[in-house]
């Protein structure tokens, strides 16, 4: 027979064992107080440094011969225009065997872009018969040392340097304050595309080639293949690129080659469509082709 004594002592010490394994669950030793979290300092949102077609992944740091690569190449049409990704300064360099005709931006904003293998072919073909010199490699009237806006053409896509008969592109680096490269994948990913470039209050048109997304009276909404700007004569090509134009009550509407009067709202998604548009001056949100900034004059689909 246990004793009530040796009983209440049993009790007490189950409870003192408690009441230590409560207190050491409930207030375990919290180590060392962590360091504040910094916060990401906001993303600068650049504009795309290739007009129309392009393709590229995330290839910075990949191995190649002299070492990690140190930029992102932007697979493009040869000729395609590279724009300045930033408002900033551009400097001419055309010294190196490896880089081939290339440039510097220095941004404003301190960050300095190297765009590098620019073209030096004279045709459609990989020629080698040109210079890294305006018209060839860089716009005409632009001269190393100008200013130049974001989004504003600074050279052709191409393949000069080591780069010399692999698929025409861009190697594009990114150099915060001047230093080391870091990688400029999620920049390119978040950047500003443009529809299509000319100089800022001048008067553009364009023609489009595409296919019908949703009709409905007012607006259209295609995706354009093919894209004309004029008076420049700029052509862009494989763009599989959405846009949504204004449809005025006073547009043309034609179905077939003989230009059959139709409805708009008669336009069946995906069948072909070709827009041209109206007359209009260059601004910021027609340039980045906003839904509804840009309106069409004639509108022509295939004969029903």
């Amino acid at each position: 027979m246990v004793s009530i004594r040796t009983t209440a002592r049993l009790l007490l010490v189950l409870a003192l064992f408690r009441l230590v394994v409560g207190t050491a669950a409930a207030s375990p030793y919290p180590g060392p107080p962590k360091p504040p979290t910094k916060p990401k300092p906001p993303l600068t949102r650049i504009v795309f440094p290739v007009l129309g077609s392009a393709e590229f992944s995330n290839d910075f740091g990949a191995p190649r011969a002299q070492g990690p690569h140190q930029g992102i190449d932007i697979l493009a049409p040869r000729h395609a225009l590279a724009l300045a990704a930033e408002p900033g300064r551009v400097r001419f360099y055309t010294g190196s065997s490896r880089a081939g005709c290339m440039l510097y931006l220095d941004a404003t904003s301190g960050t300095t872009y190297l765009y590098i293998h620019l073209n030096n072919d004279l045709t459609d073909q990989n020629d080698n018969r040109g210079r890294c010199v305006n018209g060839v490699a860089f716009p005409r009237g632009l001269s190393s040392g100008a200013r130049v806006s974001a989004g504003q053409p600074i050279g052709f896509v191409g393949d000069s340097g080591d780069a010399d008969g692999v698929h025409p592109h861009l190697h594009f680096e990114r150099h915060p304050h001047g230093g080391h490269a870091t990688n400029p994948y999620r920049y390119l990913l978040a950047a500003r595309r443009l529809l299509f470039y000319q100089p800022p209050g001048s008067t553009f048109s364009l023609a489009l080639s595409g296919s019908v997304v949703a009709a409905a009276d007012g607006s259209l909404r295609l995706r354009v293949n093919t894209l004309r700007a004029f008076p420049q004569s700029l052509t862009l090509r494989r763009l599989d690129r959405p846009l949504t134009v204004t449809v005025p009550d006073y547009a043309t509407i034609e179905r077939g080659i003989n230009g059959s009067s139709a409805v708009l709202t008669g336009a069946r998604r995906g069948e072909r469509v070709t827009v041209w548009t109206e007359p209009a001056l260059v601004t910021p949100e027609a340039q980045a082709g906003k839904a509804g900034v840009i309106s069409a004059e004639r509108v022509l689909l295939p004969a029903g």
